[in-house]
């Protein structure tokens, strides 16, 4: 099953897409957020191009695991791409994934300027990664 990950950020939008048999994420691309919406035309265009069957939307809940102003952004997201295609729409917990991504690059020796944007399609793969892992774990037990 072709499944499809998306970092939704204020600025950017992470994507990441697995490999067509569902057990690797791979990062596919980063899309400038845009008030015309452009960003959203152009993820359904990729939908329908990859045939996905699932897309998974990183919710950012607080360290609680509560959902605050950022997960309310994303669950509007959500709601917006729900009406654009019909395709099952999960939302996965994404607690500190950006941070990680920003790390690990660091530590890479990538300066601020080149990590810039490549965070979110890092960050979107990491969702994915950890959402196809947990499924299958789940189908094996």
């Amino acid at each position: 099953m072709r499944t499809l990950a998306i970092d939704y950020g204020t600025a950017r939008v992470g994507v990441a897409i697995s490999d067509a048999a569902g057990r690797l994420a791979l990062p596919l691309a980063i899309l400038q957020r845009d008030p015309e919406g452009v960003y959203l035309q152009r993820l359904v265009e990729i939908i329908a191009e990859r045939g996905v069957e699932r897309i998974v939307v990183g919710l950012p809940l607080t360290l609680q695991g509560e959902a605050g102003p950022a997960a309310t952004s994303v669950n509007e997201f959500i709601t917006a791409l729900q009406t654009a295609v019909d395709t099952e729409i999960v939302s996965w917990d994404e607690r500190l994934t950006s941070a990680q991504v920003e790390k690990a690059m660091a530590q890479a020796g990538l300066s601020t300027r080149d990590r810039r944007g490549r965070v979110d399609a890092a960050a979107a793969t990491l969702i994915l990664q950890s959402y196809l892992d947990a499924h299958e774990q789940a189908n094996q037990q």
